[in-house]
Protein backbone atom coordinates (compact mmCIF):
# COMPACT_ATOMS: atom_id res chain seq x y z
CA UNK A 1 0.00 0.00 0.00
CA UNK A 2 1.45 3.21 -0.91
CA UNK A 3 -0.38 5.84 1.58
CA UNK A 4 1.73 8.80 0.42
CA UNK A 5 0.05 11.90 -0.48
CA UNK A 6 -4.15 12.50 -0.60
CA UNK A 7 -5.29 8.96 -1.22
CA UNK A 8 -4.14 5.53 -1.26
CA UNK A 9 -2.76 3.66 -3.43
CA UNK A 10 -3.42 -0.58 -2.94
CA UNK A 11 -2.20 -3.44 -5.08
CA UNK A 12 -4.02 -7.07 -4.45
CA UNK A 13 -3.87 -9.95 -5.67
CA UNK A 14 -6.85 -11.14 -7.25
CA UNK A 15 -7.92 -14.49 -9.56
CA UNK A 16 -7.34 -12.05 -12.45
CA UNK A 17 -4.48 -10.79 -11.70
CA UNK A 18 -1.99 -8.41 -9.38
CA UNK A 19 -4.57 -5.12 -9.64
CA UNK A 20 -4.16 -1.64 -8.36
CA UNK A 21 -6.97 0.40 -6.29
CA UNK A 22 -7.03 4.12 -6.04
CA UNK A 23 -8.96 5.10 -2.87
CA UNK A 24 -9.31 7.73 -0.05
CA UNK A 25 -9.34 5.22 2.83
CA UNK A 26 -8.17 1.72 3.65
CA UNK A 27 -9.74 -0.61 6.18
CA UNK A 28 -7.44 -3.28 7.19
CA UNK A 29 -9.48 -6.56 9.02
CA UNK A 30 -7.41 -9.18 9.81
CA UNK A 31 -8.56 -12.63 10.93
CA UNK A 32 -8.03 -14.28 13.85
CA UNK A 33 -5.52 -17.27 14.20
CA UNK A 34 -5.16 -20.11 16.94
CA UNK A 35 -1.88 -19.84 19.61
CA UNK A 36 -1.39 -23.05 20.55
CA UNK A 37 1.70 -23.49 20.47
CA UNK A 38 4.66 -23.99 23.04
CA UNK A 39 1.78 -24.56 26.08
CA UNK A 40 2.60 -28.30 26.23
CA UNK A 41 0.25 -29.96 24.27
CA UNK A 42 2.83 -31.51 22.09
CA UNK A 43 3.87 -33.18 25.23
CA UNK A 44 0.23 -34.73 25.98
CA UNK A 45 -0.57 -36.23 22.84
CA UNK A 46 -3.58 -34.11 22.17
CA UNK A 47 -4.14 -34.58 18.41
CA UNK A 48 -4.60 -31.22 16.45
CA UNK A 49 -5.00 -30.42 12.85
CA UNK A 50 -4.45 -26.77 11.33
CA UNK A 51 -3.84 -25.19 14.20
CA UNK A 52 -7.23 -26.42 16.20
CA UNK A 53 -7.54 -28.96 19.22
CA UNK A 54 -9.74 -32.37 18.09
CA UNK A 55 -12.73 -32.51 20.23
CA UNK A 56 -15.81 -34.59 20.36
CA UNK A 57 -19.38 -32.92 20.62
CA UNK A 58 -18.94 -32.06 24.33
CA UNK A 59 -15.26 -31.01 23.95
CA UNK A 60 -13.24 -33.84 24.81
CA UNK A 61 -9.84 -34.05 23.40
CA UNK A 62 -8.88 -37.49 22.11
CA UNK A 63 -6.70 -37.73 25.94
CA UNK A 64 -8.36 -38.54 28.96
CA UNK A 65 -8.49 -35.56 31.36
CA UNK A 66 -8.36 -32.89 28.55
CA UNK A 67 -10.96 -30.35 27.01
CA UNK A 68 -10.94 -27.54 25.09
CA UNK A 69 -13.16 -24.58 23.80
CA UNK A 70 -13.14 -21.11 22.40
CA UNK A 71 -11.36 -20.44 19.69
CA UNK A 72 -8.75 -23.12 19.57
CA UNK A 73 -11.75 -25.68 18.56
CA UNK A 74 -14.05 -25.97 15.20
CA UNK A 75 -16.43 -23.25 15.10
CA UNK A 76 -16.45 -19.21 14.65
CA UNK A 77 -13.99 -17.32 17.33
CA UNK A 78 -16.58 -15.26 19.14
CA UNK A 79 -17.38 -14.92 22.76
CA UNK A 80 -20.61 -16.20 23.16
CA UNK A 81 -19.95 -19.45 21.12
CA UNK A 82 -17.04 -20.03 23.33
CA UNK A 83 -19.27 -19.19 26.43
CA UNK A 84 -21.92 -21.90 25.16
CA UNK A 85 -19.18 -24.21 24.48
CA UNK A 86 -17.95 -23.85 28.16
CA UNK A 87 -21.42 -24.46 29.73
CA UNK A 88 -21.62 -27.76 27.53
CA UNK A 89 -18.77 -28.99 27.86
CA UNK A 90 -18.87 -28.37 32.39
CA UNK A 91 -22.34 -30.11 32.17
CA UNK A 92 -21.13 -32.98 30.49
CA UNK A 93 -18.20 -33.08 32.75
CA UNK A 94 -20.49 -33.31 36.00
CA UNK A 95 -22.72 -36.29 33.97
CA UNK A 96 -25.92 -34.05 32.61
CA UNK A 97 -27.26 -34.40 29.22
CA UNK A 98 -26.56 -31.29 27.52
CA UNK A 99 -27.21 -31.28 24.06
CA UNK A 100 -24.28 -30.28 21.45
CA UNK A 101 -23.73 -26.73 19.89
CA UNK A 102 -26.04 -26.43 16.54
CA UNK A 103 -23.36 -24.41 14.77
CA UNK A 104 -25.96 -23.37 11.70
CA UNK A 105 -27.50 -21.93 14.74
CA UNK A 106 -24.98 -19.30 15.79
CA UNK A 107 -25.64 -15.26 15.49
CA UNK A 108 -22.89 -13.32 13.69
CA UNK A 109 -22.96 -9.67 14.27
CA UNK A 110 -20.10 -6.77 13.24
CA UNK A 111 -20.52 -3.59 15.20
CA UNK A 112 -20.21 -1.47 12.45
CA UNK A 113 -22.48 1.42 11.60
CA UNK A 114 -25.07 0.34 10.27
CA UNK A 115 -24.56 -2.91 12.47
CA UNK A 116 -24.73 -6.05 10.32
CA UNK A 117 -26.43 -9.48 11.91
CA UNK A 118 -26.88 -12.33 10.86
CA UNK A 119 -28.24 -16.67 11.39
CA UNK A 120 -28.29 -19.54 9.75
CA UNK A 121 -28.12 -20.63 5.93
CA UNK A 122 -27.87 -17.98 2.87
CA UNK A 123 -29.84 -18.22 0.34
CA UNK A 124 -27.21 -19.71 -1.90
CA UNK A 125 -26.32 -21.98 1.01
CA UNK A 126 -30.27 -22.96 1.03
CA UNK A 127 -30.55 -23.37 -2.35
CA UNK A 128 -27.10 -25.94 -2.60
CA UNK A 129 -28.41 -27.53 0.48
CA UNK A 130 -31.30 -28.83 -2.04
CA UNK A 131 -33.97 -26.12 -0.44
CA UNK A 132 -36.56 -25.04 -2.40
CA UNK A 133 -36.59 -21.31 -0.79
CA UNK A 134 -39.18 -18.55 0.09
CA UNK A 135 -37.50 -15.65 0.57
CA UNK A 136 -38.54 -12.30 2.00
CA UNK A 137 -37.20 -8.36 2.10
CA UNK A 138 -38.09 -5.72 4.40
CA UNK A 139 -36.54 -2.32 4.15
CA UNK A 140 -36.24 0.05 7.21
CA UNK A 141 -36.91 2.90 5.12
CA UNK A 142 -40.61 1.68 5.07
CA UNK A 143 -40.41 1.05 8.91
CA UNK A 144 -41.96 3.94 11.21
CA UNK A 145 -39.58 3.47 13.98
CA UNK A 146 -36.75 3.58 11.89
CA UNK A 147 -37.63 7.11 10.27
CA UNK A 148 -38.32 8.69 13.08
CA UNK A 149 -34.86 8.03 14.56
CA UNK A 150 -33.27 8.75 11.68
CA UNK A 151 -32.08 4.96 11.07
CA UNK A 152 -33.82 4.17 7.53
CA UNK A 153 -30.69 2.51 6.16
CA UNK A 154 -30.72 -1.16 5.77
CA UNK A 155 -32.88 -3.96 5.69
CA UNK A 156 -34.16 -7.47 7.23
CA UNK A 157 -33.82 -10.53 4.37
CA UNK A 158 -35.34 -13.92 5.89
CA UNK A 159 -34.78 -17.66 3.87
CA UNK A 160 -38.01 -20.60 4.35
CA UNK A 161 -38.09 -23.87 3.17
CA UNK A 162 -40.99 -23.50 1.11
CA UNK A 163 -42.52 -27.32 1.76
CA UNK A 164 -42.00 -27.02 5.19
CA UNK A 165 -41.88 -23.10 6.04
CA UNK A 166 -38.86 -23.89 8.10
CA UNK A 167 -36.83 -20.80 8.85
CA UNK A 168 -33.57 -21.22 7.23
CA UNK A 169 -31.91 -18.04 8.15
CA UNK A 170 -32.05 -13.99 8.25
CA UNK A 171 -29.41 -10.69 7.68
CA UNK A 172 -30.24 -7.77 8.76
CA UNK A 173 -28.20 -4.22 8.00
CA UNK A 174 -29.58 -1.61 10.04
CA UNK A 175 -29.31 0.45 13.10
CA UNK A 176 -29.70 -1.92 16.39
CA UNK A 177 -30.19 -5.55 14.40
CA UNK A 178 -27.41 -6.77 16.76
CA UNK A 179 -29.97 -6.44 19.07
CA UNK A 180 -32.87 -8.23 16.69
CA UNK A 181 -31.18 -11.45 15.79
CA UNK A 182 -31.87 -13.51 18.76
CA UNK A 183 -35.37 -13.37 18.12
CA UNK A 184 -34.84 -15.64 14.63
CA UNK A 185 -32.13 -17.47 16.73
CA UNK A 186 -34.66 -18.50 19.08
CA UNK A 187 -37.36 -18.98 16.63
CA UNK A 188 -34.72 -21.32 15.07
CA UNK A 189 -34.60 -23.63 17.90
CA UNK A 190 -37.94 -24.18 18.76
CA UNK A 191 -38.40 -24.95 14.89
CA UNK A 192 -40.62 -21.96 14.12
CA UNK A 193 -42.49 -21.46 10.79
CA UNK A 194 -42.40 -18.81 8.42
CA UNK A 195 -46.89 -18.45 9.31
CA UNK A 196 -46.21 -18.41 12.95
CA UNK A 197 -43.19 -15.25 12.55
CA UNK A 198 -46.28 -13.56 10.86
CA UNK A 199 -48.69 -14.70 12.71
CA UNK A 200 -46.60 -13.56 16.21
CA UNK A 201 -48.33 -9.73 16.80
CA UNK A 202 -45.03 -7.77 17.09
CA UNK A 203 -45.34 -4.34 18.19
CA UNK A 204 -45.25 -0.96 16.45
CA UNK A 205 -43.69 1.10 16.04
CA UNK A 206 -40.45 0.04 16.64
CA UNK A 207 -37.35 -2.29 14.54
CA UNK A 208 -38.47 -5.94 15.36
CA UNK A 209 -41.70 -5.78 13.63
CA UNK A 210 -39.19 -5.10 10.34
CA UNK A 211 -38.68 -8.90 10.96
CA UNK A 212 -42.41 -9.96 11.11
CA UNK A 213 -42.68 -8.20 7.53
CA UNK A 214 -40.06 -9.98 5.60
CA UNK A 215 -41.59 -12.58 6.51
CA UNK A 216 -44.71 -11.34 4.95
CA UNK A 217 -42.97 -10.45 2.59
CA UNK A 218 -41.65 -14.03 2.04
CA UNK A 219 -45.15 -15.18 1.66
CA UNK A 220 -46.58 -12.63 -0.65
CA UNK A 221 -48.91 -11.23 2.80
CA UNK A 222 -46.62 -8.10 3.38
CA UNK A 223 -48.86 -4.85 3.03
CA UNK A 224 -46.51 -2.18 4.74
CA UNK A 225 -43.84 -1.87 1.38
Amino acid sequence: MDAKGAGCKVTVKTAQGIQMIECDIVLSAAGVSTNIENIGIEETGIKTEKGKVIVDDFYKTNVSGYYAIGDIVKGPALAHVASAEGIICVEKIAGKSPEPLDYNNLPGCTYCSPEIASVGYTEKAAKDAGYQVKVGKFPFSASGKASAAGAKDGFVKVIFDAKYGEFLGAHMIGASVTELIAEVVVARKLETTGHEIIKSVHPHPTMSEAIMEAAAAAYGEVIHI
